[in-house]
């Protein structure tokens, strides 16, 4: 780990638009007449006048528009009527595509993330020949994504770590266990992946005063910084790898072979879709009963999604899980006393 006497300085936050929304902005007034130049779209973009020219001969040299700079009227033109900007054109399964995506967007509606979120797809489709208007009516009505329990991950929070993931930054933050009465602890971590399971999000990293690599929940997160040090990410480190035996986030250091018989609907829901990637599935003829077995490493997040499918889920192995079950059903049997 290389550490520094001082931070590295960010780049400053600027409000320049990008490449594509200034040309797009060049081309609506020289298709005008408004014959626009270099010095009033440097100042209104925040760029320099160099960084205009060179958005100028791009369009000209690169995208062959008809562009020519009139001296008495002090500004660029076109030559020759323009109709439409060069753009990307695209099939209509991919326009489906992106329907799709603008649709999984809106599960972070409400939330810090929603404005970025749309910012970022309206550059990706602001190139797109013709334009992709999304109006709420048909057909987006077609698609829609409904999300439960989605993370309250800040923005702000998730901005650093991201970056901090990237560029290989240490980090250091207030974090907070489940256990009860549990009081907020400074962890420092190299930080090597997030990901999102079941709506939230997760950091994956080496925690330093642990000496092991641990996952953190965001929204369990307090104040959080870098520290100014850098790290090497292991060259062996594979998200995938690293959860392949989880059945969700938690990632325990066993070895089970879980066998679970499932009867009614609950069979036919659970033949519908890929658990885990160990899984081996057996189903009956009339798909009245299926058998599940898979190989994981914790117990934890099964006994809850066995919990979860009630009476019609019974585990077979292994032993342990069968007791941590057992024990439940009668914790929940004193909750729910006869009357």
């Amino acid at each position: 780990m290389k550490r520094k006497d001082e931070p590295r300085p960010r780049a400053p936050r600027g409000f320049s638009r990008p490449p594509l929304e200034r040309m797009l902005r060049l081309h609506e007034r020289m298709k005008a007449g408004a014959f626009p130049n270099c010095r009033t779209l440097a100042g209104e973009f925040e760029v320099s006048t160099k960084t205009i020219q060179r958005d100028i001969e791009f369009m000209r040299d690169r995208l062959r528009l008809p562009i020519e700079y009139h001296a008495l009227r002090f500004g660029f033109y076109y030559t020759q009527p323009v109709e439409a900007f060069p753009s990307v054109e695209v099939s209509e399964g991919e326009l489906v595509a992106l329907l799709v995506a603008q649709k999984a967007l809106e599960q972070y509606r409400g939330t810090s993330f929603e404005k970025p979120l749309a910012a970022a797809f309206g550059k990706i489709t602001a190139g797109l020949r013709g334009g992709v208007v999304f109006d709420g009516g048909a057909p987006g009505e077609a698609f829609s994504f409904r999300n439960i329990g989605a993370s309250v991950a800040d923005l702000e929070l998730f901005d650093l770590l991201s970056q901090a993931v990237l560029r290989s930054r240490e980090v250091r933050f207030e974090y907070r266990k489940l256990a009860p009465a549990a009081q907020p602890e400074w962890r420092t971590v190299c930080p090597y992946h997030l990901t999102c399971v079941e709506n939230l999000w997760y950091l994956v990293g080496l925690d330093r005063g642990r000496g092991q690599i641990r996952t953190f929940a965001l929204p369990r997160f307090g104040r959080a910084e870098e520290t100014g040090c850098e790290f090497t990410r292991p060259a062996d480190f594979d998200p995938e790898a690293y959860f392949s035996n989880s059945f969700g986030i938690f990632r325990g250091e066993g070895r089970y072979r879980v066998r679970i018989r499932f009867t009614g609907v609950a069979a036919r829901l659970v033949a519908e879709r890929e658990w885990h990637p160990t899984q081996k599935l057996a189903t009956s003829g009339d798909g009245q009963e299926a058998e599940l077995e898979l190989e994981v490493n914790s117990l934890t997040e099964v006994e809850r999604w066995v919990l979860g499918w009630g009476r019609n889920a019974t585990v077979l192995e292994p032993p342990e899980l069968v007791a941590r079950l057992r024990a439940t059903a009668k914790a929940l049997a004193e909750a729910y006393p006869s009357t």
